[in-house]
Parts: C-alpha cells; structure tokens; sequence
C-alpha cells in the first residue's frame, strides 16, 4: 500500500504539458490525497484537477507572490499539512519559482519527495537526435538583446548540447542572436509539444533563421542546440580541464583520459596529460 502523502511533506508533483494523458497515476494520487496543492495558476490548475475530479484545494504560488506565500507554506508543513507543488506544465521548479519553496524547505528541515513526469527541455532532447549524454540546460535567455548576446557569448566554446526554452514573440530575435554560436550549429526547434500541432524541425541556426524570416511563431518553443565542436580552435584549457574531469569521473585513468581526448581534438597528447596530472587526487 502507497505510503505517502506523509505529513509534513511537500510534494513536487510533474503536471502534463499538453496531453492529459501523461498524467501518472501516482500525481492524480498525490493531489488527491494532500492537504493543499500550491499552484503558479489556480484557474489553469483548476483545469486539470476538474478533469481528474480532484476536489482537494488551492492556494496561488507565482512570481509576484512567492515571497510572502513561501513563508505562509512553511508554517503550513511545519504544522503537519502535506502540500504539493504544481506548475503550469511539466516539473515544478524549472524555470518557475519552485526552486526557491524547495529551497526554503530543504534549510528548514522539511521532507521534500519529487513526483516525476513530464519535461518539455528532456522531451525535446530526447527526441533531438542530437547528443543526449551530456547537455546543459539554459531555460529561458535574458529577453534583453544586449544581456542576450553576452551571454550567448560566453557559451560558444560549450561543447554539451545546449537546451533553452522560448516564447513565440521573441523567437525570432533569439535565432537571430544564436548565429553568434555559428550559423552552421545544428539546431531541433521542438513547438507545442504533446499536443495536437506538435512539430519537431531539424536543421541549422541559419536555416532557422531564414525559416521564420516570413514565418509567424506560434507556440511555445524548446531550443535544443548543437554544442562546439571539440578542437583546437574552441576548446580552451578551462574546458579540456573540464572534458578531463569528466572523463575521469567516468573511471577512465588519466592516460586513457589524455589519449581519448588527444583523439577527438587533435591536441597534443603530452599537453592533455600535463593538465591531468595537475587535477587534484580526487580525480
């Protein structure tokens, strides 16, 4: 027999992000079951509830409230109230305030359990074709251009698959702006995904970019990007110290460390293997 909700507990509990059908039995549960589901929108999550027939309550939990509402929750738990946290879409906590309740309760002491379920950023990578092993998360660019380009600046030497999230209205300006990664990065413009108009597109940052040249967007977007080749020219002695930590921590001696990635960027192996000798012994 399910033990939880238990109380005193928050529950982070992974909503569908278009097709009701990703509901998990044990979410439907959860928020059946709990004292109080804090919700970013109460009429978007009444929705949901209505369609599961939940009847359990709710309480506002956004950008412009989270300040005096994470106090209000944390004397809720404290009293003994399983809560559960819910988002508009997806996992609570990426890229919406959530973080910070979760935050708040892990220094107070107060049990937090994920529900897990759907992501649109690890949906959109999956079924990117592009390098799933390693990537980076980058949520949503700062929307002004000069923040913007600065910041995708310092991300050109990345080599991980790169995964932003992005509004309609400012998708143009963003694939604009990514060219500053190199017009040729291969690029999966994930649309609406799981619901009826879904798409995936492939191509490059500069075919995107003529793409919705004459194209309105529609649709709320996750960016999944190439990252940098790894070769002399991008690779930086800051990220070959990074490509060598986590090979090692792969369990890859040093040597094999040096030699597998003097292979796949053309460095000298002698200089690789003088940096690995100087990471500390963890490594």
């Amino acid at each position: 027999m399910p033990s939880d909700p238990k109380p005193g507990t928050l529950y982070l509990v992974s909503t569908p992000i278009g097709n009701l059908e990703d509901m998990s039995f044990r979410a439907v549960r959860i928020l059946q079951s709990v004292d109080l589901i804090a919700a970013e929108d109460t009429r978007h999550t009444g929705k949901l509830l209505h369609h599961f027939q939940i009847t359990t309550p709710q309480l506002s939990y956004h950008d412009h409230n989270r300040q005096s509402r994470t106090s209000e929750l944390l004397e809720r738990l404290q009293q003994g109230k399983a809560i559960a946290l819910v988002t508009d879409a997806g996992t609570p906590g990426i890229s919406d305030p959530g973080y910070e309740l979760t935050k708040a309760c892990a220094e107070a002491g107060i049990p937090v359990v994920p529900i897990p379920g759907p992501s649109a950023a690890i949906a959109a990578l999956a079924a990117s074709g592009l390098a799933s092993d390693r990537f980076v998360f980058e949520g949503f660019l700062p929307a002004k251009a000069q923040a913007r380009r600065a910041h995708l600046e310092t991300l050109k030497p990345e080599t991980r698959t790169l995964i932003f999230y992005e509004a309609p209205h400012r998708l143009r300006a963003t694939l604009q702006d990514l060219q500053i990664l190199g017009t040729e990065r291969q690029l999966v413009l994930a649309r609406e995904l799981t619901k009826l108009h879904e798409e995936l597109w492939r191509g490059t940052v500069g075919e995107a970019t003529v793409l919705y040249s004459d194209r309105e967007p529609q649709g709320e977007f996750t960016l999944v990007v190439a990252g940098a080749p790894l070769n002399q020219a991008t690779l930086s002695e800051a990220a070959i110290i990074t490509e060598l930590q986590s090979l090692l921590k792969q369990g890859l001696s040093r040597s094999a460390a040096s030699r597998q990635l003097a292979q796949e960027t053309d460095l000298p192996r002698r200089q690789i293997y003088q940096l690995a000798l100087s990471l500390p012994e963890e490594f």
